[in-house]
């Protein structure tokens, strides 16, 4: 129960984070960016229960054809005629030659085939993957500009009005939400890394997990730059700082 990631707790805590986003910067684009990626995390646990299934059509087409190359292979053997003269040992030698090429090419069609559903699951993942990479670099973009040693303070989009300057608290707290946003597309990354064997996925899924940790540390050195000349925060905002 506890050794595996579970899509439904992933996506409850992206909603209690979305609506903490909300409710301190309402019509924010943060906020907008969090809705996407509900909605990703939605479609991935049904896109990856539906990699977990197999491919009955295409594994039936697959066995299909083999049976089929098989037959065809057997049936050319069996109206071979071999005999001893001298005159068609010519013939059977160029025939034996014929029937390993046709082995080879069955063998490497057999490899192709058995491979085909693999192929393609990973295909998806990687297309599914390569969408929350896009993600990430969205949210990363979102935090790049907010800095806490720049002359005139960051600013925060409003619900149906223009920009606003952040106060050093509320720039602590955007930049934790997009900290926290990462560590969550990490998470549903690694659920398409839990429900294969497939090396090329789970390795790219574990790249992300870098990037997402990579990303994050350096939204921790703003945090620390901003709280560094006094210290810590002040006593009126010390109480909240640990809540939404």
């Amino acid at each position: 129960m506890y050794l595996i990631l579970d899509p439904a707790h992933i996506l409850k805590t992206l909603y209690a984070l979305e609506a903490r986003i909300s409710e301190r910067f309402p019509g924010s684009g943060l906020a907008k960016v969090c809705s996407e990626l509900i909605g990703v995390t939605e479609e991935s646990g049904t896109r990856i229960a539906a990699l977990s299934r197999p491919y009955v059509g295409l594994r039936f087409a697959v066995i299909s054809i083999l049976a089929a190359g098989a037959a065809t292979l057997a049936y050319v053997g069996s109206i071979i005629q071999v005999k001893g003269d001298a005159e068609n040992l010519y013939g059977v030698m160029q025939g034996i030659d014929s029937a390993f090429n046709i082995i080879v090419l069955m063998g490497a069609g057999l490899l192709f085939l058995s491979t085909l559903e693999a192929r393609w699951k990973r295909q998806q993942a990687m297309q599914h993957l390569h969408e929350l990479r896009s993600i990430i670099h969205v949210i990363d973009m979102h935090q790049l500009p907010k800095d806490p040693s720049a002359a005139r303070p960051p600013t925060v989009a409003t619900l149906g009005g223009p920009q606003r300057a952040m106060t050093p608290f509320e720039l602590a707290r955007y930049l934790d939400y997009c900290s926290e946003m990462l560590s969550l597309a990490a998470k549903v990354a690694a659920l398409y890394a839990q429900s294969t064997k497939d090396p090329i996925v789970v390795e790219t899924a574990s790249d992300l997990g870098q990037i997402t940790a990579n990303l994050s540390s350096k939204i921790w050195q703003k945090i620390t730059i901003l709280y560094q000349p006094a210290g810590t925060l002040p006593a009126a905002e010390t109480s909240g700082a640990l809540g939404p």
